[in-house]
Parts: C-alpha cells; structure tokens; sequence
C-alpha cells in the first residue's frame, strides 16, 4: 500500500495468484494500482480477471511525461533507469520490448535492470514517491496530475482493446478483396488476379517490361515515353496526364490494400473473428497513438464493411467533429470564436460572422492558422481571423514564435513537445519556420489527444458499471479507437445506455481538461451494425 504522497503505507502482501489477488483487492477497494508498465504486464493479468483495474499509475509512461516537461531528452524512461538515476546510479538502457510471463509481476519487466539485491516493490516505490513530488513541483501541478492519470488509464484501455478484439468478419473480407483484387491467389508470391492484369496494363502504354513495384525501373520508362518525374509518390502520379499513371496509381492503391490488410494480414492479426491490433500509448509526440503491429490506425475505408457486430450485438461508433478547431476556441478563451463553437457546425457559423458566408473559405483560413499555411490564398484569410478572434490567433503565433526561436511550447494538461533535432543556431531560416509550424500546431494536436484520453477514461468507467466488470464479455465493450473516433461492440438492449455514455463521456472530458469552458464538443453518433455503414 502507498499513501498519497507515495510512500509506503503498509507492508508488501505475498501471493501465489496475482491475477486473483488483484480482482479482490479491486472489488474490495478499487485501488490506484501502481506498477513498471502497463504494456508489459496487464496483457499477462487480463485472461485471468474476474474484475478489471479500474485505474492505474504506469512508471514508464509518466516518467516520459515527466522527463519531458523537465526538458531532460532521450533519457530512458523504465523502472529501472528512474530507479538508477534516483541513486545516482549508471542507468541502463530500456528493456526491449516484449509480452509479459505466463505469471506476471509487478516488475518483471524490469526485475533484471535492477541492482543486484534490490528489492523491486522498494524501487516502484521510490519511483512513484519521486514522480509524485515532481508532479507537485510542474508548471500546472493539477493538471500534469490529470495528465499523468488519463495516460495511464489510455494504457488499460490499449490492453483491453486488444484482448477483446474489433468484431471482424473473415466472410465479408474475403467478398471485399475478391471484388477488389480477384481470387486469393494459390502460390506464394504471386499477384492476384486484378493486380496482374493491372500490371500488363502498365506494361503495355509505357512500352516495355516493367516490374510495376520498382521505381527504379519505373522512372527511366516514363522517361522513354517523354514523362519526367522525380519519384513515382502518388501526389506526384496524379499531376501526369499519361495513362500509364492512371494504372499504376490504381496498381499502387490495390497492392497496398492486398499488403497492408489482405488475406495474410487478416490470418495474422484478425483471426477468430477478431482484429487485435497493438496500440502504442503516446507513440507520437504529441501523445497520439500508434500501433506495434496490425495497422489498426490506417484501416482502409473499403474494407470497414469486414467489421461486422456479433449477432444480437450493434456497434456505436462516435466521432469528435471539428476538434481541433474546438480545442483553439477553448484553450485560447476567444469569445468570438467559443460563441462559434457553441454551434453544431464551427465552420459555418464562423462563415456567418468573419466570411460572409462562405463556409469554405473560414475553414481553409482556420486550417491555415493551426497548421501554419500563411501565403498564397490563405493569407488574406488569416487577416480576417486576426481581426476578428485575436485571442485565437495570439495563441497558435505565439506557439509559432517559440518554435522558431528553438524553444518547447506545452499542451493544456502540460505534454512538452520535444525541441528541435539540431542546435538554434544551427537552423536555417526554413528550419526555423518548419518547427515553428510543429509548434504551432503541436499545442493544439497534443490537447484534442489529452480530451480523447480523458473521453475515453471516462466511457470505460461507465461502460464498466453497465456490465459485469471483468471478461465475461456480458456487456459493452470499447473496442477500437483512432485520435478522435471511438467504436463500442454492445448488445442490443443496452444501445441507449451506451449512446449516453458516450455523451457523458465527451461533457466530463470537455470540463475535466478545459474546466468552464462555453465550447462544445459534440460527437457524432452512429449505431450499426456493420462499420461501413456509419457515414
């Protein structure tokens, strides 16, 4: 047990169960579970639950926090490199990464990165005590406390998402490739049907043999043919009028969706009638997701009618609008620009008030203004926006201007970005002006990623309560999240709940991160029962 404070307040239990062990302590007390990383040990505990760890403090993700916004870069961030800078100690590297044991601790990661003779729960102890006490001394104490709390509940979540698995229909699949790409072909290494005719198609109008997957050969055949191109990148393809680069941009995009989410992905990653992809908590900078493994961040549009609920099951999938721009009003406090989010559709009401009308011209100048597009057609737009909401615009220049002059700029909860790869004086002015537009959009990006985090903590608490708790599979599940979208599997009869859940969520994710606040932040709601079908 540990205090508040982070020091031990009782004495260490021993037990030969640890997943029993934590299912009672969790029915009993709903604990602040404390361990090395959440990664490495929860995947291992979670078939053995009866009752899921409601919340949890993961070392390894807050000490990244925590070294980041101390500006102190590239330092390791596992239990047992805190535990040896605590004592001055050399610091190891970080353990690659892997699955947990068959009977996890606490600390298995980590055990062998450790002195010999420490004891582990004495170091998950002194990390904790230490990380609290650096928590207390950041910039924002309260809201790095939010911070640290939504990232480690994102990390359970990560876990439970790929155990449970998205809903995932090997006879839709296989209807969507063969339409797409022709039969499975038998031989290994060959191309499907559709892909090879499409090659002798490319073969044909440049003239010549041509393996259509090397750019080596590529180039100098477009060449031949009077095309001169740098690369063969799609944006570059879709700016030559020959047909031969009308073929190959097709080629391109069915050989992607045959490697990337074919026959051989789905045998890998979906099988038994689950996708279970592996998420990586803040594996971008600005504390987005990525995935280890699976790709489940870049599921193809033409392949979502494959995620199909189980019978008498429907899927609720939700999806922030505008939230970005939302996340400007409310960081920024314009009121110009709040009263526009307070509206069902930013962009048009920002029309009405700066644009006279002209919905698309207020989103391609507030695009411009987050991303950091300033000439061309943008730039007078960007002087309407300075004019009219300048309080937005202080705050994404302000970020800008910090970025160009080498410095960090932070969140609302207080994610650091991380400074630029060569010294200030090292940057040319177009250096200086490309990190000023991470910067400036960095601020932005990094807290919509903290109120998707605080959304989705809040959603599992109460789709928690709406079901049994543990893994029978008896209620709702969040099964599948993407920055700003979120897809809950639930039986029939509690889609209504559900639906409120996820309202709520959104509301007390709004209040938890922005505190009072007039922006909206309003969700878009689809109940299906096949993904394809929430438009």
């Amino acid at each position: 047990m540990l205090g508040e404070d982070g020091t031990a307040a009782g004495p260490a239990d021993s037990v030969s169960d640890l997943a029993a062990a934590v299912a009672e302590r969790e029915a009993r007390q709903a604990p602040r579970w404390v361990w090395a990383a959440t990664e490495e040990i929860y995947p291992g505990l979670l078939a053995r639950l009866t009752v899921r760890p409601a919340r949890c403090h993961d070392l390894k993700l807050v000490e990244s926090l925590l070294l980041a916004h101390e500006e102190r870069y590239g330092l390791p961030r596992a239990l047992g490199a805190a535990w040896a800078r605590l004592r001055g100690l050399p610091v190891p590297d970080d353990p690659p990464d892997g699955g947990p044991d068959d009977q996890p601790v606490l600390f298995a990661a980590d055990r062998q990165r450790l002195p010999a003779g420490t004891d582990p729960l004495v170091a998950v102890a002194a990390v904790h005590a230490d990380q609290q006490r650096r928590i207390a001394l950041a910039e924002h104490p309260d809201r790095m406390r939010l911070l640290c709390a939504a990232e480690s509940a994102g990390a359970l979540a990560a876990a439970e998402m790929t155990y449970d698995g998205l809903p995932w229909s090997a006879a839709a699949h296989d209807e969507l490739l063969t339409g797409m790409l022709g039969p499975r072909p038998t031989g290994g290494g060959t191309r499907p049907k559709l892909l090879g005719e499409l090659a002798g198609q490319i073969q044909e109008a440049l003239g010549r043999q041509v393996n259509p997957d090397s750019p080596a050969q590529l180039l100098p055949a477009f060449a031949r043919v009077g095309v001169q191109i740098a690369s063969t990148r799609s944006y570059v393809l879709r700016e030559v009028e020959h047909p031969a680069a009308a073929l190959l941009l097709r080629y391109k995009e069915l050989s992607r969706i045959h490697s990337a989410h074919g026959w051989a992905w789905r045998e890998q990653w979906a099988p038994a009638g689950r996708f279970r992809p592996e998420y990586v908590v803040g594996g971008v900078v600005s504390g987005r997701w990525a995935t280890r493994g699976g790709g489940a961040l870049q599921i193809p549009r033409s392949l979502r009618a494959a995620v199909v609920a189980d019978p008498e099951h429907r899927l609720v999938v939700a999806d922030a609008g505008q939230l970005e721009p939302r996340v400007l009003a409310a960081m920024s406090g314009d009121d110009g620009l709040a009263r526009a989010a307070a509206e069902g559709d930013l962009y048009a009401a920002l029309a009405r008030t700066a644009f006279d009308g002209d919905r698309q011209r207020a989103k391609l100048g507030l695009l411009g203004a987050m991303y950091g597009q300033t000439s061309g057609e943008v730039r007078p737009l960007l002087d309407v926006l300075h004019r009219r909401f300048p309080d937005a615009m202080r705050l994404v220049e302000s970020a800008a201007r910090t970025g160009e002059a080498g410095g960090v700029v932070r969140s609302r909860l207080g994610r650091t970005s991380p400074p630029p790869s060569r010294d200030r004086q090292d940057m040319t002015d177009g250096d200086a002006r490309a990190w000023g537009r991470f910067t400036r959009n960095f601020v932005i990006q990094a807290s919509a990623a903290e109120w998707a985090l605080a959304m989705m903590a809040s959603l599992r608490r109460r789709l928690t309560a709406l079901g049994d708790g543990g893994n029978s599979g008896a209620g709702p599940r969040l099964v599948f999240f993407l920055h700003d979208e979120i897809i809950v599997h639930t039986p029939e009869e509690q889609v209504q709940a559900v639906e409120s859940a996820v309202a709520e969520s959104a509301d007390e994710a709004r209040c938890l991160v922005f505190g009072r606040t007039p922006v909206l932040f309003p969700l878009e709601t689809h109940t299906v029962r096949c993904y394809a079908d929430a438009k």
